[in-house]
């Protein structure tokens, strides 16, 4: 059960989001993770989305579990230089602050090459340096915008046909794991290298990347004019760009979105169905949802054909749906092949055992808070189970992490009143 990054330590000089995440997945992976906060501020999400005063927010604490907290004043000579003593020996760092500012404190990529060759250098900015907006300070709806996505999610016509961002934190927890690849790559290639590198993900790259299928389409558009797969085909018109597509399943199978008994009171009484082209498929799920004669019918029986009346067969297979709790209805139609999965709430996800038994949700002890329930390791190994731990108090291992990196008391008790670390 040796944890896969055991033995590597990471300077985490990020905040907010999208670092944190990176890091967060680092330290479950079994890395040391040293995390730098301001000295009497700390991560701006401590004091974010307060649900009880006083206490770290439940923002910061979902985001930083296995981490070790120091304050550090880094714009003091002191500060810097005991940045610059931890980064000689650590093997990663990461930061997430504004363009340009922690060039600006001394800590370039190219300055950290001659304190530490061995030393990946992990950057998470708005966009690429070669971006017309390369100095625009980028939060996580922003990078949603402009990496592709809110363009081509929501409805499509009607008062809501409007850009809308996706309540996935496509910008900024996608982002930090898109970092955390590179991260891992770059340690491999060290391996085999001996020196270390610079990992730079832009939000923009990261949420573009998870719009792939969107610029497929954009191709498509470009060369035929129309994109049959989305609900505006046959009957509506298609401009120059990707349009809105609501609920549809994004390829050429009918996917669609179903409401559910109950759905008049609970906004998630919801089934996402898929019907499969293949006819064996196809046939399986008509069968199962109540109409078997569409097996025989050509109105219904091919993929092109049941394209042209798409609207058709949602309101049939809703006429089925509606009248079925969600989940009664997955089970049976799962059971029998069909493609299809409830709308599960945040409520009823926190309910689910087989995720607590799976450590995807997991109940953490924190410090003065008490329990919390929080997302655990997503990937699961084999051979390797991450326990998740609580989140830092703000400057609670500084004396442990200062005396690991050399200094004496009567050291940390001068930076301390000095206020260069906790107060």
């Amino acid at each position: 059960m040796t944890a896969p990054l055991q033995g590597i330590k990471v300077i985490d000089w990020t905040q907010v989001q999208s670092g944190p995440s990176c890091t967060q997945m680092l330290a479950w992976f079994g890395a040391d993770v040293i995390k730098i906060e301001r000295v009497g501020v700390g991560d701006p999400t401590r004091t974010e989305l307060l649900d009880y005063p006083d206490l770290d927010s439940l923002y910061f604490c979902q985001l930083n579990c296995n981490k070790r907290s120091i304050e550090l004043d880094v714009k003091t000579p002191e500060g810097k230089a005991i940045l610059t003593k931890m980064l000689q020996t650590a093997d990663v760092f990461i930061e997430n602050l504004h363009p340009g500012a922690v060039a600006k404190l001394g800590f370039s990529w190219e300055e950290l090459q001659k304190i530490n060759p061995r030393l990946i250098y992990g950057t998470i900015k708005g966009f690429n340096d070669d971006s017309q907006f390369a100095n625009v300070k980028a939060f996580e709806p922003v990078a949603q915008c402009a990496g592709g996505a809110a363009a081509t999610t929501g409805w499509w016509d009607g008062e809501y046909n409007v850009p809308t961002q996706s309540a996935a934190a496509l910008g900024d927890s996608n982002t930090g794991m898109h970092l955390c690849i590179g991260i891992l790559a770059a340690l491999m290639q060290r391996e085999k290298t001996g020196v270390g590198s610079y990992v730079y993900q832009s939000m923009q790259d990261a949420v573009l990347n998870l719009c792939r299928i969107k610029l497929r389409d954009q191709l498509i558009l470009e060369h035929t004019g129309v994109l049959a797969h989305l609900p505006q085909y046959p009957n509506g018109k298609f401009g120059n760009t990707v349009p809105r597509a609501g609920n549809v399943e994004g390829g050429q199978v009918l996917g669609w979105c179903y409401k559910c008994k109950g759905w008049e009171t609970d906004p998630n009484a919801y089934c996402y169905i898929v019907l499969q082209n293949e006819a064996k498929e196809f046939a399986v799920a008509a069968e199962a949802l109540g109409y078997p004669e569409w097996v025989n019918d050509p109105k219904y029986n091919t993929p092109a054909a049941r394209n042209l009346i798409k609207e058709e067969i949602y309101k049939a297979i809703e006429a089925y749906t509606i009248t079925r709790d969600k989940m009664d209805l997955v089970q049976e139609l799962g059971a029998k092949g069909v493609p299809c999965g409830p709308v599960l709430s945040m409520l009823d996800i926190t309910k689910d055992e087989s995720l607590r038994k799976t450590g995807t949700i997991v109940e953490v002890d924190q410090p003065k808070r008490g329990k919390f329930l929080t997302i655990g390791c997503p990937p699961k190994i084999s051979t390797f189970a991450p326990v998740v731990t609580a989140a830092p108090l703000l400057g609670a291992n500084t004396d442990e992490i200062l005396k690991e990196f050399g200094y004496s008391a009567d050291e940390i008790a001068d930076f301390r009143s000095k206020h260069i670390v906790c107060k």
